[in-house]
């Protein structure tokens, strides 16, 4: 592992379920957010990470959005179907080689909370799953409601 990983979040706790059809990849991810002190499951299909988010109930999942049969699409859609005792509500990343506006667009519309290119930068993505599972502040800019003016 990178020595800069001392620099990333810490993930103490976390419950991260990583879903990608390329062993390498999963594996590349599983190694990170464990060195960073997260607890991941780890699928190569969505059909397998609906029944982890049912069962296991992760804090976080960082989802590719093509895989064979069904994708991240499909994995997203079952999961907002389910009421929030049972995951509907887990926050989202997608983890893609889909670039582009639009391809970033239909995955937030489609339920994702960020839309991640492939390759990924290691310290965004830990940082985005920190920020996601509560560990770190939000790095997105906040929205304050300012009072009406009299």
């Amino acid at each position: 592992m990178d020595e800069r990983i001392g620099n990333l979040p810490r993930l103490d706790g976390v419950r991260a379920l990583v879903v990608d059809d390329s062993a390498v990849i999963r594996a590349l991810l599983q190694a990170t957010f464990e060195e960073c002190g997260a607890v991941v499951t780890a699928v190569g299909a969505a059909d397998a990470a609906l029944q982890a988010v049912v069962h296991e109930r992760p804090d976080v999942i960082v989802s590719d959005l093509e895989m064979p049969n069904k994708g991240g699409y499909w994995l997203i859609g079952q999961v907002r179907a389910l009421s929030p005792e049972h995951g509907g509500v887990t926050p989202a990343v997608a983890l893609t080689g889909l670039v582009g506006p639009e391809h970033r667009a239909s995955a937030l519309r489609a339920g994702f909370q960020y839309h991640l290119e492939k390759p990924v930068d290691v310290y965004a993505l830990v940082g985005v799953v920190a920020s996601l599972a509560r560990k770190e502040p939000d790095p997105r800019p906040s929205l304050v409601a300012l009072p009406p003016t009299a």
